[in-house]
C-alpha cells in the first residue's frame, strides 16, 4: 500500500496516527492534521478560488511591472534603465578589482611559500649527515 493512498483527507489509521503524533510533537501540528482531515478535500477548490480572486483584484495590477520591467512612467523607466546600466558597470569594475586582488594574494602566497621552502632547504643542508629528519621525530 503506497503512502500517497493512505495520506488523504479521511479518518483512517494512518491519519489518526499522524494526528496523535502531531499532538505529541506540538499541538498546532495535531490541529493541522484534524483540519486536513475535515476540510482537505476542499483545498483544490479553495486554491482555484484564491487564484481567481487575485486575478480580479486591483492589487494584481500593481505587481505586474516587476515581471515586465516597465512601470508605465517613461521618465522613471529611462532613469531606472540608466541606473541599472551604471550599477552593472560598477559591478564589472569591482569584479575586475577583485580578480586583480586575488592574483596579488596568490603571488604573495607563492612568494611566502617559496621563502619558507628555501629556508627549509637551507636548514636541511646545514644539518649533519646522521641528524634525524622531521619525519623521524626531529622537533626542532
Amino acid at each position: 500500500m503506497a503512502l500517497s493512498n493512505t495520506i488523504r483527507p479521511e479518518w483512517n489509521p494512518v491519519m489518526i496516527g499522524l494526528m496523535i503524533l502531531g499532538f505529541i510533537i506540538a499541538w498546532p501540528l495535531g490541529l493541522l492534521v484534524i483540519a486536513y482531515i475535515i476540510w482537505g478535500d476542499q483545498f483544490p477548490a479553495f486554491k482555484q478560488d484564491v487564484k481567481r480572486c487575485w486575478k480580479d483584484s486591483p492589487f494584481s495590477e500593481s505587481t505586474t511591472y516587476t515581471r515586465s520591467g516597465r512601470t508605465g512612467n517613461a521618465a522613471f523607466d529611462d532613469y531606472r534603465e540608466q541606473e541599472l546600466e551604471r550599477l552593472e558597470e560598477e559591478r564589472k569594475k569591482l569584479d575586475a578589482m577583485r580578480e586583480d586582488f586575488d592574483k596579488y594574494m596568490k603571488e604573495l602566497r607563492r612568494a611566502r611559500d617559496k621563502e619558507e621552502f628555501d629556508r627549509f632547504m637551507a636548514a636541511r643542508k646545514g644539518r649533519p649527515a646522521g641528524h634525524p629528519s622531521e619525519a623521524e621525530g626531529f622537533s626542532g
